[in-house]
Order: C-alpha cells, then sequence, then structure tokens
C-alpha cells in the first residue's frame, strides 16, 4: 500500500528556530519574515515582531548559517511612523524583500495596518538600517505583496491580494516608478467549494525565477465550522508575461503537522514570507511564521517543487 503523499519540504530539526524568547526587549510573538542573503553570505531575516498591545513592527535577525546563533537587533528595525506615515496607526506586518539589482538597493514591501483595514507600503534599503518610504501604494484592504526583481516591458511588476468580499485572489499591477500602480490585471483565483484554497488565496514569499517561469508559492485558506487552516500551493507563470498562469497545483505541498504550527495565537497556520536559495541555486531554504507565534525553516529543492508541480498540475 502506498499512501504516502509528497515531501517537498522538510522542516529543520532546530524548529521553532526564533521565539519570542530569543528577543532582547519584551515582545509577545515573532513571525512571517522576510528573507535575503547579504552580500558577506549572511542570512537576514527581517521579522514581523507583535509587542504586548497587539501592535507589529520589523526588526532584524542575521545568522551566518540560516539556521542557528542569531544576532537580534536591540531595538525595532522599522517601527511604525503614524506621525509622517497615518497609515501605519495600527502597526506594519508581513515584510517580503527582494533585492533589486537594477537599483542596487533591497525593496521591501510591507502590511500597513491603516485605520481602515491592510494596505501595501513599499520601503527601500541598502543596509537594514537607513529606509526610505514610499508610504501606502495599494489602498484598503489589500496586502500579501511582492516586487519582481526586473522590469517586465519596461515596468516594474508587483503581485498583491485585494479583497473584495467574499473572495480574494492574486492580483499582478505594473508601475514605472514604484509610486505609481495601473494596468491591474487578474493572474490567479482562488477556487470555489471544498477545495483547500477556496475562496482565499495569497503570495506566500516572492516569486522565484526559474528557466521555466515565476514559481509561485502561495497559501489557500480552508475555512471550516472549527476555523481556518493555511496552506501552500505551487503554482507557475510565463518569465515575460507573468500574469498568465502555466500551471497550478491540485494538492497543498505544506501544511501544519507539528505542534507549534498547529497551536499558537493562531492555531493552524504556516505562513512563509522569504527564503534564500543555496550556493548551488536550487536548495531553498523556506521561512515561515508558525501559528502566528514563532519563525520555523524548511527545506526543498526548486527542480523537485517543477518536477512535482508538472505531475500534479490542474
Amino acid at each position: 500500500m502506498n499512501n504516502k503523499h509528497a515531501e517537498l519540504f522538510h522542516r529543520n530539526k532546530l524548529n521553532p528556530i526564533l521565539t519570542a524568547n530569543n528577543w532582547p526587549y519584551p515582545i509577545n510573538s515573532v513571525f512571517n519574515a522576510g528573507a535575503t542573503l547579504m552580500p558577506d553570505g549572511t542570512t537576514l531575516l527581517l521579522c514581523r515582531v507583535e509587542d504586548r498591545r497587539g501592535l507589529s513592527h520589523l526588526c532584524a535577525a542575521r545568522s551566518a548559517n540560516g539556521k542557528d546563533s542569531w544576532k537580534i537587533d536591540t531595538k525595532p528595525t522599522l517601527l511604525p511612523d503614524p506621525d509622517n506615515y497615518p497609515e501605519e496607526l495600527w502597526g506594519i506586518e508581513d515584510p517580503r524583500i527582494t533585492f533589486v539589482p537594477e537599483l542596487k538597493k533591497y525593496v521591501v514591501v510591507y502590511t500597513a495596518f491603516t485605520r481602515d483595514g491592510p494596505g501595501v507600503a513599499l520601503a527601500l534599503t541598502e543596509d537594514f538600517k537607513n529606509f526610505e518610504r514610499y508610504g501606502v501604494i495599494m489602498p484598503p484592504e489589500d496586502k500579501d505583496a511582492a516586487l519582481l526583481p526586473c522590469r517586465i516591458d519596461g515596468n516594474w511588476a508587483m503581485i498583491h491580494r485585494p479583497v473584495s468580499a467574499p473572495r480574494a485572489h492574486m492580483w499582478i499591477s505594473f508601475s514605472p516608478d514604484l509610486k505609481n500602480w495601473g494596468k491591474h490585471i487578474l493572474m490567479m483565483e482562488a477556487r470555489k467549494g471544498a477545495w483547500w484554497d477556496a475562496n482565499k488565496i495569497g503570495l506566500s514569499p516572492p516569486p522565484i525565477e526559474t528557466p521555466d517561469g515565476w514559481l509561485v508559492i502561495y497559501h489557500g485558506v480552508k475555512q471550516s465550522c472549527s476555523g481556518c487552516i493555511y496552506r501552500l500551493g505551487l503554482s507557475l507563470f510565463d518569465l515575460k508575461k507573468p500574469e498568465i498562469l502555466i500551471k497550478r497545483s491540485r494538492e497543498w505541498v505544506f501544511s501544519p503537522e507539528e505542534s507549534y504550527e498547529l497551536h499558537g495565537d493562531v492555531d493552524n497556520v504556516v505562513f512563509p514570507c522569504g527564503y534564500t536559495i543555496g550556493p548551488d541555486g536550487d536548495t531553498i531554504n523556506l521561512y515561515y511564521g508558525a501559528a502566528d507565534t514563532s519563525i520555523a525553516l524548511a527545506t526543498g529543492s526548486i527542480k523537485e517543487m517543477l518536477a512535482w508541480l508538472e505531475r500534479d498540475k490542474y
């Protein structure tokens, strides 16, 4: 009997790799971290940190191997600034990091929690110490956004997730200057009915550029009488026209299973906002929020994801 499902991601034995107990100042929880490799090979996580009021800010953690011995900034790296950016009134959350070679800067796209709900905000940095804020670039309700690392037909491209109740789909928009956005295109819909990704989906970490296309890890939300379950699936989009969906998985590839994923401030959640890619160009280190309480790490292979997606495509 063969009742084993494919395991594309393998949890690190140190999980969870970061918790509130690791923080140098009092917090409630740490989760949903953007990730990048710095020029010296250091892994940087820009973590969402929820304080003991329930409001979030961003704080950087650095590690030589991306697994342990984290050096955490002794104070918040990027705080909400509601005096100058009133849309950050109730905190900033869920950063995604894209290094843009043309700009020679990291673009951080994050959620600003406005008085009218979540909106998409953007900031640029070279060192994760000084930030140039652009403010909200997509008004509420919108989130789960990340920038592609290169222009498409002369324009920047950003995937995001506006909400039009009762369903939420993935869209892509284009901009000449990172400030003014248009040509909004629906790129992938949430399915209907009893599917694991029915009614509500969103981008998880930034897209991965491959020879086959933009490989996207996305989350789907299963709504049931006992609450929501956040799981991950795969999809592939055209490199030159990223609004064109090539393949989409039928099944989920990663789901809450361990105790730190099943139980926390929000039960049954795995929610990655960032990854790094190993020197071999194939190994992916996926950093994910677990139950909105801690940060965990799972490792996989880009080639294996593409091969599995070809077998499981919808």
